[in-house]
């Protein structure tokens, strides 16, 4: 892999009830468990909170170059994530929902669009195989 950028980011504490920040200082968290982990839901955010973002934000990205490689007018659109971590027989296991809307596009173009983006998007390959991740197009 020729590198083009490496985030980096140390915790610090006791991991979920810690702190994070990255190396250039740009980003400061303070973290907390949420109650369905059997934490009090405090101030902070949460690892899955930050995927999520991390996740649709990267997803947008694909999204919008596909786009534009189709000429396809996507304005206006959104993707929404939800990543579910659960019991699994392994122990504890992610789960990935993406849902996109784009005002005006059609819904068949639009789920086209989202399929390839789906294929491209580097956190989509990164988790291919390892979580399930579901996809959905909002009604236009």
């Amino acid at each position: 892999m020729n590198v083009l950028y490496t985030a980096e980011a140390t915790v610090e504490g006791e991991g979920r009830k810690g702190k994070g920040a990255s190396d250039d200082g740009r980003l400061s968290v303070d973290l907390s468990v949420p109650k369905g982990l059997g934490g009090d839901d405090g101030p902070g955010t949460n690892p899955e909170q930050l995927f999520a973002v991390g996740y649709a934000a990267c997803f947008h990205g694909a999204l919008k170059k596909v786009a534009r490689e189709a000429k396809a007018d996507i304005s206006g659109s959104t993707v929404n994530a939800k990543v579910s971590i659960g019991k699994s027989e392994d122990g504890l296991d992610l789960a990935v929902e993406l849902t996109v809307s784009a005002p005006g596009k059609p819904e068949a173009e639009l789920r086209e669009l989202v399929e390839k983006a789906h294929q491209t998007c580097p956190y989509s390959r990164a988790t291919r195989g390892n979580i399930e991740v579901k996809l959905d197009v909002a009604a236009a």
